[in-house]
């Protein structure tokens, strides 16, 4: 990384941080009164190096002691009214501000793998780790609708698994390895400008009455 990359994500973070503030409290407040404990999600993931990190989130789920893997239609019975919204916005991801300040995540780059499939895959995420994993990036702009989309028809566990790990994780790879060759603080501003805007536009569609 970069000193300017790295700069720009603490000068952001730092702002966003402030900013943000109420808002974050008053999500971590809805969900203690609603769901209750725990307020966060905390998962390992792999960032460069590769080495391991705690990634953090708001919670979305009911807790699962045997849950593992990414998310699937398997466990769309376990978000919460709360999850689903914060969900839809990326909300839950606010808590990831303190990522970036420690170092583990870029507000832009590929988004942070769980062990297994680093492990699965060595040499793929030998090359994408390389670029520090990130809040949003082009892999997360381009392909994130579709891999929901793939994602919410898997019945159980297993089939999640099947499908992220031969449909998904070599796209993303793809996208990822693009953006490492591209990458520039230009387009890191514009990749969190599309991120920022595409959120506004979910809120706006969510806003506008059916008829």
């Amino acid at each position: 990384m970069t000193a300017g990359k790295r700069a720009l994500d603490l000068v952001a973070a730092l702002l966003l941080s402030v900013a943000l503030a109420p808002l974050i409290a008053a999500i971590a407040l809805t969900i203690l009164l609603r769901d209750g404990r725990p307020v966060l999600y905390i998962s390992e993931r792999m960032t460069t190096g590769p080495r391991p990190f705690q990634l953090w989130k708001f919670r979305t789920m009911r807790p699962d002691a045997w849950d593992r893997g990414v998310s699937g239609g398997d466990k769309t019975a376990r978000i919460t009214g709360t999850g689903r919204i914060l969900r839809r916005y990326r909300l839950d991801e606010l808590p990831q501000l303190w990522n970036v300040l420690r170092g583990d995540l870029s507000f832009v780059g590929p988004r942070p793998p769980l062990r297994r499939y680093v492990e699965m895959e060595p040499e793929l995420y030998a090359h994408v780790l390389k670029s520090r994993p990130g809040i949003t990036g082009l892999a997360t702009l381009a392909f994130h609708r579709t891999e929901e989309r793939l994602l919410a028809g898997c019945g159980t566990a297993e089939q999640t698994e099947a499908v992220y790990c031969r449909r998904c994780v070599p796209r993303k790879a793809r996208l990822d390895l693009i953006y490492q060759e591209r990458r520039t603080i230009c387009l890191d501003l514009r990749l969190m400008l599309a991120t920022v805007l595409r959120s506004v536009s979910l809120r706006d569609r969510a806003r506008k009455p059916h008829i």
